[in-house]
């Protein structure tokens, strides 16, 4: 009876503990398992994947798990394209697509799903998954394969529409939608599938709207030639043997490849900008602004309503005029709240063509509230408003930079006599003369230009009263005293082209990707001073029209990007040091050239 005490005392003991760690199990909640990375998991489709004869509109594709279609306007790309998108949906383990549009006779249909079916936990992404189906008996399987870059800057351009036409007219683009379409990836990388045998003309098109035809003003590219799309079937053999002489079995399989697939598309926006007023504003009761989309060929006629301005006013203008400021120069204009006017210029209209139109501007300054004044104060009457300039001087200075004086209003007198330059030579100071240039319309920029000398001392002294605006204002005492820097804080690139590059301009860049300097080429080597110590890159562009600048493509003159090339590697310049390269611009393919660092990923072009 005492064993029996025993045991069963034992038994209470063992399943109490067993209790308490089962609860403590439970309390410290499930461990779980590994995180699921597998993407869904096509289980069957109705109809199946390259159908014949399908006329349907609507197909289902049933998974393995849960999905859900992510981004699907963006993501799904049907061809031919359609002009209505599709309704694509995920409902459970079925993602349905239902065309909104009629089908074609005797046409293959594609369906690329990019990136857009994910599972519905984790959102691991089915990635390109595609569906094809023919109206007709036969399924078209050809394809044209590439790459989509910025023509510029060699970065890989996401989210372009590629499309195909198959009639050799070069002016489709601008009238028809694509036969055919591909989007290409974050990489840039492009598949044209399910293509019917014969010759193609192929482009690249950011095309915002999704009509599939091209509008100015949009990101393009084309290639003169026509492709024809071909595949290629090998035969691969693998033996598998038994020992080191008795053989197994042999294993036969077939390998397509298909041609082209390294079409390479270089994507540029034409020098074209729709024309419009973008907007007219009074932030200064001393002036008005007109801004404009693009540059003009003629200044706008100002009519005003209100107001009379005859010989009242300075105009200060870019050199496309297409940034207007006009400085009023008649107190009691500026006085005034609202100037009314009619502006008639030159506008875009549906089509594209410039047409004069007229706008009714009411330019309204709205005066600040003035809070009361102390007994004690001067009134504002009383005041004299100092003129205001500022310079680009600093205690330390570019030897090779003028000093620039920029006045926050138009300048009407400037007595040189006050304004004085000194080279500062110990304790005593030597007159310099002072070269006064104009650099801009309206008197409100100059420079003083001095070929100043490395780690020498200068001093700028401009004396009260010495600048008078348009409005009377004069300016205050100004002293500013810098130093030269010394030509050992500074680096410098010698580049030699070899072979010789004909027209080429040569560009540094900073580790952003921004260029720094540029120059054009020199056979002999072409120099490049005065850059502060760091890392910098090579660009450089074939300047096709001489014009000193990159240019782009035009599309209906069947003029290319100008080309660009990268040099490869990292030059980090260190004080006081002359690098020197010797570049051939050819050593790389295009698309190996571009250094790491620099190689952006793609992101999705945009249009204005």
């Amino acid at each position: 009876m005492i064993l029996d005490k025993k045991i069963y005392t034992f038994l209470i003991i063992v399943v109490s503990t067993m209790m308490i760690f089962s609860c403590a199990n439970r309390s410290s909640g499930p461990t779980g398992g590994p995180k699921d990375t597998i993407p869904p998991v096509v289980l069957k489709t109705a109809p199946f994947n390259g159908a014949l004869n399908f006329r349907k509109k609507i197909i289902e594709i049933h998974f393995d798990e849960n999905v859900q279609i992510e981004k699907a306007n963006e993501n799904v790309i049907i061809s031919p394209p359609q002009i209505k998108s599709p309704e694509v949906k995920g409902n459970g383990k079925v993602v349905t697509v239902d065309i909104q549009e009629d089908l074609l006779d005797s046409t293959t249909y594609t369906i690329n799903f990019g990136n857009a079916i994910v599972d519905l936990n984790e959102k691991n992404p089915l990635k390109n998954y595609s569906f094809s189906f023919s109206t007709g008996n036969v399924i078209d399987t050809l394809k044209i394969a590439g790459k989509v870059i910025n023509a510029e800057d060699l970065n890989p351009v996401k989210g372009v529409f590629v499309g195909i036409y198959q009639i050799d007219n070069d002016s489709m683009i601008f009238k028809k939608p694509f036969l055919r379409i591909a989007k290409t990836d974050e990489n840039g990388d492009f598949v044209v599938e399910n293509i019917r045998q014969g010759k193609y003309r192929v482009y690249a098109l950011g095309d915002e709207n999704h009509d599939y035809t091209y509008q100015q003003g949009e990101n393009v590219a084309f290639i003169d030639s026509l492709f024809t799309p071909t595949v290629v079937v090998t035969q691969k053999t693998d033996t598998v043997w038994k020992d080191s002489v008795t053989v197994d079995t042999v294993k036969h399989s077939f390998l397509a490849d298909y041609y082209p697939k390294n079409v390479l598309f270089k994507l540029f926006k034409e020098n074209f900008k729709r024309q419009y007023l973008v907007k007219s504003e009074r932030k200064q009761a001393e002036n008005f602004s007109l801004q404009f989309n693009a540059p003009q060929a003629y200044l706008p006629e100002i009519k005003p309503i209100n107001f009379s301005w005859d010989g009242k006013y300075l105009l200060q203008k870019n050199a496309t005029l297409d940034s207007l400021t006009y400085w009023l120069t008649d107190t009691e204009l500026t006085q005034q709240d609202t100037l009314t006017m009619t502006a008639r210029y030159q506008k875009s209209d549906s089509l594209n063509r410039l047409v004069y139109t007229t706008d009714t501007l009411n330019l309204i300054m709205r005066h600040q509230k003035v809070s009361p004044k102390p007994k004690n104060a001067v009134a504002q009457s009383e005041k004299v408003k100092a003129y205001m300039f500022s310079t680009n001087l600093a205690s330390s200075f570019d030897h090779f930079s003028p000093a620039v004086l920029k006045f926050q209003s138009p300048l009407k007198t400037a007595d040189l006599s006050h304004v004085f330059l000194y080279e500062k030579v110990d304790s005593t100071k030597k007159a310099l003369k002072v070269n006064w240039q104009k650099e801009d319309s309206t008197d409100m920029v100059y420079k003083i230009v001095y070929k100043w000398e490395p780690e020498k001392s200068y001093e700028l002294t401009v004396d009260s009263a010495a600048f008078t605006n348009i409005y009377n204002e004069v300016s205050n005492k100004y002293v500013s005293q810098f130093k030269i820097k010394s030509l050992d804080e500074y680096s410098g690139i010698k580049i030699l082209l070899q072979p010789a590059v004909p027209n080429a301009i040569v560009q540094v860049l900073d580790t952003k990707d921004k260029l720094v300097a540029s120059k054009p080429n020199s056979e002999k080597g072409t120099h490049i001073e005065f850059l502060k110590p760091g890392d910098y890159y090579l660009r450089l562009f074939i300047d096709t029209n001489g014009n000193g600048k990159w240019d782009p493509g035009d599309v209906k003159k069947h003029i290319q990007p100008e080309a660009v090339y990268y040099y490869s590697k990292k030059l980090s310049l260190m004080a006081n040091w002359e690098f020197e390269e010797t570049w051939d611009i050819n050593s790389l393919p295009l698309l190996q050239q571009k250094p790491k660092e620099l190689y952006q990923k793609a992101e999705k072009t945009t249009n204005p």
